[in-house]
């Protein structure tokens, strides 16, 4: 039978996509396209905002549509945040437990043929092990080591649909991240849901596992997918002080600008706060590259409070920002919220942050004009190489280099949203 696989989302669900793609090859089912004529059609779902919703159930339809003899299977976020949802042709859902499970429950329904239902009420408390060798037509490998949230920030569903704080031992993390270096990959990004909490259910930290990591024969790069300011410990910066295997990029989510908002916002910390750990870092790696995330539009958030944030976040002179309009979850707390701003007043904000973060973008990648670089290269095409740097520079290079292979490169000039280099 073939199976097309649509991941939706975040790392993480790529990563358990990735998975669930291996188990099914080594069951027997042959992998499509997606957008195929499929037996099988897996949606791996995001429930993150409002639009991520309209574009899980938009993909759920259209699988139905696309072959209504398929079996369509939807599992994940917006099904965990959603445990009654039902479409006709919709014939298994998934929450976020079981996913592993993924060959016995298509057994199970090809044997029965009738609806099926893995859902639980109980919190998730056992992390689900999964275990990959190999990331097909990636240079770049995912490795989970997390999964849960018990932030309970008031505009975020995700810790009512992925539960509380767990951990992959780690033994089992240094295991599988050998492995995948021993398959030819170079660079590997730990990712979880609160990636920065590794180790607080198991008794140890994320510090501590990558130390461990970094003594990896033949491992050129760890990157972590994301981690909170709180998350950056005195333990944390001796490691980043200490290897350079860990990469010259962080992605720090700062979310406002705006201690008011960020109050609201059920945030912990303030922007002293903030501003001081990036400069910490700094004072570490002068030239690392900080990269984050803001929500504009969030609720009592006035004008004066958004050019606030414009102006912090020309201070923390952020490498990337990554913009979100405030979408309202139900069963947050910020349902209850007042002064709602206005979906047109949410676009001119989103629209000023963004323009900022390219100017942003623009004078970082300028510092390393006629500078020395090592890229992975990671694609060809039309006669021309990419990859990233270290600090996630993104290089174009003329000629067709070697894919997974590391090249010095002089950096010449800068056409956003690439920086052009010459070996």
């Amino acid at each position: 039978m073939k199976v097309g696989i649509l991941t939706l989302g975040c790392k993480v669900n790529m990563y358990e996509s990735e998975y669930v793609t291996n188990v099914l090859q080594d069951a027997g089912y042959s992998i499509g396209d997606f957008h195929d004529i499929c037996d099988v059609y897996i949606i791996n779902t995001c429930t993150v905002t409002n639009t991520s919703d309209i574009k899980s159930k938009k993909m759920i339809r259209n699988a139905i549509k696309r072959n209504p003899n398929a079996c369509v299977v939807a599992m994940g976020c917006f099904i965990e945040a959603n445990k009654d949802y039902d479409q006709d042709g919709l014939d298994i859902v998934i929450g976020n437990k079981d996913k592993s499970k993924i060959v016995s429950i298509l057994d199970d329904y090809f044997t029965e043929k009738k609806m099926k239902r893995v859902l639980y009420q109980e919190k998730f408390h056992i992390f689900e092990d999964m275990y990959i060798t190999n990331f097909p037509g990636r240079t770049r490998a995912f490795v989970k080591i997390q999964d849960g949230c018990e932030n309970f920030c008031s505009y975020c569903i995700i810790p009512f649909v992925r539960g509380k704080c767990r951990s992959k031992r780690k033994d089992k993390a240094i295991e599988e991240v050998k492995s995948l270096v021993s398959n030819g990959y170079q660079e590997i990004v730990l990712t979880g849901i609160h990636t920065g909490n590794y180790g607080v259910d198991i008794n140890t930290n994320l510090a501590s596992l990558l130390r461990e990591l970094v003594t990896i024969s033949g491992l050129k790069r760890i990157r972590i997918s994301s981690i909170e300011v709180t998350e950056l410990t005195d333990e944390m910066l001796d490691v980043l002080m200490d290897y350079d295997v860990i990469v010259d990029h962080l992605h720090i989510p700062l979310q406002s600008g705006s201690d008011e908002v960020l109050g609201f916002m059920g945030r912990k910390y303030d922007l002293s706060y903030y501003y001081h750990k990036i400069q910490s870092i700094r004072n570490i790696r002068p030239n690392i590259s900080i990269s984050t995330d803001v929500i504009v539009g969030f609720p009592g958030e006035t004008d004066e409070m958004f050019e606030e944030t414009l102006e912090n976040c020309k201070k923390f002179s952020f490498s990337k920002i990554h913009v979100f309009p405030f979408s309202l979850r139900n069963g947050t707390k910020a349902e209850e919220l007042s002064n709602h701003i206005l979906e047109k007043e949410k676009k001119r904000r989103t629209k000023s942050l963004l323009s900022l973060s390219k100017r942003l973008e623009i004078e970082y990648m300028e510092k390393f004009l006629n500078q020395k670089v090592s890229v992975l290269i990671e694609q060809e095409k039309d006669g021309f190489s990419y990859g990233h740097t270290s600090n996630f520079l993104h290089v174009k290079i003329s000629g067709n280099l070697k894919n997974n292979t590391f090249y010095q490169v002089k950096i010449k000039e800068i056409s956003y949203p690439y920086c052009i280099g010459e070996l």
